[in-house]
């Protein structure tokens, strides 16, 4: 492909895929007043805020930002915007205002000032590349989020621009035991994890919430390949 031709596609990428109004299960069963509409809203805030950014990045002869931003750290970008806007959407939910607090989500009016360090109620967030091996600090009783997308990477060196699109959101109430505790050895520096388990997978794809009409056969059968090595991001 000649520079012209992937100048091209890169500006195209620029604009993320639309997300499709008929992708929602109207099944889905969502806790805390909380519905379809309000993440589909929160949904299009986040591919016109990307495509905004990328679109500036572009006029400026610069990558586009999940091509320049670690994946991992663009992961924690997606899942930390969704949980900011959620709840512009959704008057029964609101932020949890304390400092890394779980789960991200929780009842309005709740907790005192909206701020708890941990409880069991509320809606943990997460954004991922893969349809599986989804990752938390800690086994335990959650209402889980799952944001799963498609992007280039750094490592893709633009040599096949895409637009970033959603791909799948799923979630449902998970308990301890649909949770593999990895732990880590006495030497290991490796960040302490739990795994969802099979258990947990099949609550959640279950339960799917959206699912992009361009979303292949054979796409499903790479996001269900096991994660490249990506950290969870830091808990400072």
């Amino acid at each position: 492909m000649d520079d012209e031709g992937l100048k091209h596609r890169e500006r195209a990428a620029c604009t993320p895929e639309p997300i499709a109004a008929a992708g929602f299960n109207p099944n889905a069963a969502l806790p805390y007043g909380l519905t379809t509409d309000h993440v589909r809203l929160a949904m299009n805030d986040f591919t016109d805020f990307l495509g905004f950014v990328n679109q500036q990045l572009f006029t400026r002869d610069m990558e586009r930002l999940e091509s320049i931003v670690m994946p991992a750290n663009f992961s924690s970008i997606v899942g930390e915007f969704m949980s900011s806007r959620i709840p512009k959407h959704c008057p029964f939910i609101v932020k949890n205002a304390y400092h890394n607090g779980h789960p991200d989500l929780i009842p309005a009016g709740m907790f005192p000032n909206n701020a708890v360090q941990h409880a069991m109620e509320g809606v943990e967030i997460k954004a991922s590349r893969y349809l599986r091996g989804w990752q938390g600090h800690n086994p335990e009783n959650v209402w889980l989020m799952v944001f799963v997308f498609d992007s280039n990477r750094p490592t893709d060196f633009t040599t096949d621009p895409k637009p970033f699109r959603f791909v799948m959101v799923l979630g449902a109430q998970l308990l301890e035991e649909d949770w593999l505790f990895a732990g880590r050895s006495a030497t290991s520096r490796r960040t302490i994890t739990a795994s969802v388990t099979r258990t947990g997978y099949e609550k959640m794809m279950a339960n799917w919430i959206y699912k992009a009409a361009t979303l292949t056969g054979a796409e499903v059968g790479e996001l269900l390949q096991p994660p490249r090595p990506e950290p969870l991001e830091p808990r400072d």
